[in-house]
């Protein structure tokens, strides 16, 4: 194992370098020999939290473990693009649920293009962009008329049209992912260009055309994470609900009005917030999970609140997920200037695309 790069993941209030280094050391310990990353060891593995923490190893330097990472989706991608929804333990011979969700199966491209911006391998680019042609391709099969993204096929082929508000603007980030790779390759795809343009008119001017979720803090900040929203408009998104999600000291609500809030939901507003340009706002909210952080360097998932005495304040669930400490190791990594993170996630180096009002009535 190599020592982790922690000097970019040093933050006032929430890492230092030898709790950086922990928190590395404890999604590897997780990381299965053939690359796999689940949940935790003996839950599962979806395809986008097994690259999120892939991500968060190529933060830190491991670039070795987040290429066998991205070496278990090669090898265990489905003729049509995809990977199922979740693998017992990681292990590609047990899936868990045979449905194939699209933003799932499209975040490929936005660990593939931060992999190599973190190492520029042009060989792991090219190895991987059929990987990423497949998988894009497969979550665009899935694009309905007014350009929204559908959410999933079931374990029989049958598409789910429903569309969902966060998985889309998770595929609009990939697609602009994916268009940088087709750059960078100069094998240019005008067709996921209208195909992103389409998909941020919908997320941007038609929210009627997703499922009613507004109670769930992501579907407030990843329109704006996923940069379909941007902009003026982003900053009165985010205004606009701040109250409702953020609970001061504790973190982020993942769901209305429930007393509850959760390591990852806080992590990525935080991303959205430095993305914005609100990094004394996004210090603050990393702050304020660090009563999530466990012995070891891992993160509980959520934490129950209530008024103080109340039996149920309490850790919940009672797990360590690979995806919530490698969500926090992303958004500190951008406060810190990690190139390639604030790359994948600021815009740099990222298509603009078409403005979301040209593609769709």
């Amino acid at each position: 194992m190599t020592t982790p790069r922690t000097e970019h993941l040093v933050l006032p209030g929430v890492l230092t370098a030898e709790q950086a280094a922990e928190t590395v050391a404890g999604i590897r310990a997780v990381q299965r020999e053939d690359g796999a990353i689940p949940w935790f060891r003996g839950h599962h593995l979806d395809p986008w939290d097994h690259t999120e923490a892939a991500m968060a190893l190529d933060a830190a330097g491991e670039h070795q473990a987040a290429a066998q990472a991205y070496a278990w989706l090669a090898r265990h991608q489905n003729e049509d693009g995809s990977w199922y929804a979740a693998y017992h333990d990681g292990d590609f011979r047990r899936p868990t649920d045979l449905s194939r969700e699209s933003n799932f199966c499209a975040y490929v491209a936005v660990g593939v293009w931060h992999h190599y911006l973190a190492t520029g391998d042009d060989a792991f680019l090219d190895r991987m962009w059929p990987v990423v042609f497949a998988a894009i391709e497969f979550a665009l099969r899935l694009q309905q008329p007014g350009g929204q993204i559908g959410w999933k096929r079931e374990a029989d082929g049958t598409p789910v049209a429903d569309a969902l508000l966060t998985g889309g603007s998770s595929v609009h980030h990939a697609l602009r992912c994916a268009l940088a790779i087709a750059a960078e390759r100069e094998e240019p795809q005008p067709d996921w260009e209208l195909a992103a343009g389409a998909l941020a008119h919908a997320i941007h001017r038609h929210p009627e055309r997703f499922l009613d979720k507004d109670r769930y803090s992501m579907d407030w900040y990843y329109p704006v994470l996923g940069g379909a929203i941007t902009g003026a408009a982003a900053t009165a998104r985010i205004e606009g609900r701040w109250e409702e999600f953020v609970v001061p000291g504790l973190g982020v609500r993942c769901v209305l009005p429930n007393p509850w809030v959760t390591g990852g939901e806080s992590c990525e507003l935080a991303l959205t917030l430095w993305a914005m340009g609100e990094s004394d706002r996004a210090l603050e909210i990393l702050q304020s999970i660090a009563h999530l952080r466990a012995p070891g360097g891992m993160y509980w998932t959520g934490y129950v609140f209530e008024a103080e005495g109340d039996s149920r304040r309490a850790v919940w669930p009672e797990e360590q997920t690979t995806w919530t400490a490698g969500s926090l190791l992303l958004a500190v990594a951008a406060l810190g200037g990690d190139e390639a993170t604030t790359a994948v996630f600021g815009g740099d180096r990222l298509p603009q695309g078409l403005p979301p009002e040209c593609c769709t009535p």
